[in-house]
């Protein structure tokens, strides 16, 4: 499965740069001095389905699959990384 490097700024409401690897995410974060999360995100896929398939999240009830709870979803299983200006914490 392929996937995406995301960036979010500290404050930010919307991602602010995709990457193809790690280390080119890691660079810009560095050079940049930036303070956010950078998260692996499954490329094809929505993270809700994929946190199902890789058995990380379990649908429980309705409130779960509905739209209003689909469309906000995340899961601290992805991989991710924090950073304060530039470096990995």
């Amino acid at each position: 499965m392929k996937e995406a490097w995301i960036f979010n700024g500290t404050g930010g409401r919307f991602p602010s740069a995709v990457f193809e690897t790690k280390s080119e995410a890691e660079d810009w974060i560095k050079n940049c001095k930036l303070s956010g999360v950078l998260t692996k995100y499954p490329m094809g896929i929505s993270v809700y389905q994929w946190a199902i398939d890789s058995e990380n999240f379990k649908v429980k009830g309705e409130r779960d699959c509905s739209p209003e709870f689909i469309q906000k979803f995340s899961s601290a299983a992805q991989e991710h990384m924090h950073y304060e200006n530039g470096s990995a914490k």
